[in-house]
């Protein structure tokens, strides 16, 4: 078995509007166990930026600890990255977002990385807006260490040993919604129909973007009776509607009656289908959206796509009012001007 990915390209791949290829936003060959979720969230991240004509080297990839948190080696090996130590990503993006507010930041992290030891800097990065796509790639267990619940199984689910969890789970898009997230997704790591767009609008997102995505883990929370297994999540997912991301060009004008299904042609001549939602659900109203998601739980469904989105919100580096210039390109003098100017700093404070 080897481990060298091959060097050939298909002779009909076509580079996107940059002139990448595919093949450039990939990274080394996973890892993980076979039929991972996990390695079907890195497929959809590869096409989101593909298709996006993001430049590899304008991202940086952060993740924790844990077997999502090995994903970020699995695509874009040219972008910036720093895997950390555990649930500790969040403090690492804040403090890297604030020296280069220019990158895009995408955060890769887990169940047990975030819900679990990381909950308290989750929280905080939420709470800050830090302008970043935080990915969950959520499985409900802890599949470096054989398997044990996670704070995201649900209660009752029957694990591979054959135990019920009695915990009440967190719902980690519910949680982010109500710490104050101004993107907030749910999808499925077998959807890439519904995942790829959801990925390129949280990266076109300006502020936090949450997506909490099931990925089954297939070794160790498959089996009958887990409530994150293929089958579960296949039975009981009712998707808010199909989307896709517009890029920012010239107006498009389109309306449609509530609860259809329209075809709209895009800028590139490609069409999109999409599903306007009754008038009840409102993913722009943090209400409605709280009020359809404990409506899904109700009736035991998962409830997947496009939660809730804001645009009514300052992200942290416009709160903190920073220079338009990222701070790791200002030089010594403007970094420190001298004794004059800190004399007139300090005389405002008497």
């Amino acid at each position: 078995m080897t481990y060298i990915k091959p060097a050939f390209r298909h002779p009909s791949a076509q580079p996107n509007a940059i002139g990448y290829y595919k093949k450039d936003y990939e990274g080394a060959l996973s890892t993980l166990c076979a039929g991972c979720g996990h390695d079907s969230i890195n497929g959809a991240i590869v096409q989101a930026c593909f298709e996006l004509a993001i430049e590899p080297h304008r991202i940086a990839k952060l993740s924790g600890i844990g077997c999502s948190s090995k994903s970020p080696t699995y695509f874009m090996s040219k972008s910036h990255g720093f895997n950390t130590v555990h649930g500790r990503m969040p403090s690492v993006a804040t403090g890297a977002q604030l020296a280069n507010k220019d990158l895009i930041y995408l955060g890769v992290s887990g169940d047990g990385d975030t819900v679990s030891i990381g909950m308290g800097q989750f929280a905080h990065a939420i709470r800050r807006n830090l302008n970043m796509l935080y990915i969950l790639m959520n499985n409900g267990c802890y599949g470096l260490t054989k398997g044990q619940d996670s704070a995201t199984a649900d209660a009752g689910s029957i694990s591979k040993g054959g135990n019920s969890n009695p915990f009440q789970a967190i719902d980690i898009a519910s949680l982010g919604m109500e710490l104050g997230a101004t993107y907030v997704a749910r999808s499925f790591s077998g959807d890439k129909a519904q995942l790829i767009p959801l990925i390129k609008a949280g990266l076109a997102h300006k502020g936090f973007a949450l997506i909490d995505v099931i990925s089954p883990c297939v070794t160790f929370n498959n089996n009958a009776g887990s409530t994150k297994s293929y089958d579960y999540t296949r039975e009981h997912i009712e998707a808010t509607g199909s989307i896709d991301l517009v890029p920012m060009k010239s107006e498009i004008v389109h309306d449609q009656p509530t609860g259809t299904t329209q075809s709209i042609t895009l800028h590139d001549d490609d069409e999109i289908a999409v599903h306007k939602l009754h008038r009840e659900w409102d993913p722009t109203d943090k209400q409605s959206a709280s009020a359809r998601m404990n409506r899904a739980k109700a009736d035991g469904e998962i409830l997947t796509g496009l939660i809730y989105v804001s645009n009514d919100y300052n992200d942290l580096v416009g709160m903190l009012n920073m220079s338009e210039r990222p701070m790791n390109e200002l030089t010594e003098k403007e970094l420190c001007p001298g004794q004059k100017v800190l004399d007139e700093i300090n005389a405002g404070f008497r």
